[in-house]
C-alpha cells in the first residue's frame, strides 16, 4: 500500500480538513519512501521512537505530537537534522494528528478517556484555537474523586488535587487531554464540573483551584494521550490490514 493512501485514509478519518486553526501541521509531514507494509505508532516523534521505528523494519511512523510545528523547523541542523536524517536515510516516513486525535469523538483522547470513564450525556466543550477539543460529561453514579481518577489512569499513577469546597463525591467530569493548562481549568470551572480530568497540572492553575469547587486529576501529559493513537493502530490493522508495531516511550511526565 502506497503511503499516501495510508496518509490520506487517516486524512479522512481524522477529517484533518476541519482543523485548518491547528498550528501543528497535521498530515504527512515527511514521505521518505513509498510503499508501506508496516506502521508504527507512538506518541511523540524523537530520536528514540525513529530508532525503534527503523529497527521494527516500519515504512510509516502515525505520532500524536509530530516534527513540524507552525513555520517551524526553519534550519535542518544540529538535533533536527538528525532527526531529519534518520527518516530519509532510512525511508521513515511521518504521519502527525495533533488537535484532530484530541477532538476525534470516537477514536481520539479525550474519547477514549471519556470511554474509561463511563460518562454519560457527552458534550464538547474548551476552545482551543477555535477548536472544541474537550468531552465534559456525567459519570453513570458519583464516585470519589479518587475513584474516577483512578478509572481514567486505568492502573497508572496519577495526581489529584483537591479542591477544599469541591464534592466529596463527584458526577459532572471535564475531560482534556494532555496540557490543557489554566484555560483548559476555567473552561471546565465555568462548565460546573465537579472533576477535571488532563494530563498535566501547572503551577498558575493551583490557586485557581484552591478557589474554586472543581478538582484536578493529572494523569501525566503522555498517558493521557497513548489511547488516540493506539486507536488509529487497530484501524490500520482492521481497515487497511496493515501490519503494525506499538512503540511505548513514556516521558514520566
Amino acid at each position: 500500500m502506497k503511503v499516501t493512501a495510508v496518509a490520506q485514509f487517516f486524512d479522512e478519518l481524522l477529517k484533518i480538513d476541519q482543523f485548518a486553526g491547528d498550528p501543528s501541521n497535521n498530515g504527512l509531514q515527511v514521505e521518505a519512501g513509498c510503499e508501506c507494509g508496516r506502521v508504527a505508532f507512538a506518541v511523540d516523534a524523537s530520536q528514540a521512537v525513529f530508532e525503534r521505528a527503523v529497527a521494527a523494519s516500519a515504512d510509516l511512523l502515525v505520532v500524536h505530537h509530530g516534527l513540524s510545528w507552525g513555520g517551524e523547523p526553519r534550519r535542518w541542523t544540529g538535533m533536527t537534522g538528525r532527526r531529519f536524517g534518520t527518516l530519509f536515510g532510512n525511508a521513515l516516513s511521518l504521519y502527525a494528528a495533533h488537535l484532530p486525535l484530541d477532538a476525534h469523538s470516537r477514536y481520539g483522547n479525550n474519547a477514549a478517556l471519556s470511554d474509561l470513564l463511563k460518562l454519560e450525556k457527552r458534550a464538547m466543550f474548551f476552545p482551543y484555537h477555535d477548536l472544541e477539543i474537550g468531552v465534559l460529561g456525567e459519570l453513570p453514579e458519583a464516585l470519589t474523586p479518587d475513584d474516577a481518577a483512578a478509572r481514567a489512569a486505568c492502573g497508572k499513577p496519577f495526581a489529584l488535587y483537591r479542591a477544599p469546597d469541591g464534592p466529596e463525591r463527584v458526577r459532572r467530569v471535564a475531560v482534556i487531554s494532555g496540557g490543557g493548562g489554566l484555560d483548559g481549568l476555567l473552561a471546565a470551572v465555568e462548565a460546573g464540573a465537579d472533576l477535571l480530568v488532563t494530563g498535566e497540572f501547572g503551577h498558575t492553575m493551583y490557586h485557581y483551584m484552591l478557589e474554586s469547587q472543581t478538582h484536578v486529576a493529572a494523569l501525566g501529559h503522555y498517558a493521557s494521550e497513548v489511547h488516540g493513537v493506539r486507536n488509529l493502530m487497530k484501524q490500520a490493522e482492521t481497515v487497511l490490514g496493515l501490519e503494525t508495531v506499538w512503540i511505548d516511550c513514556p516521558t514520566g511526565l
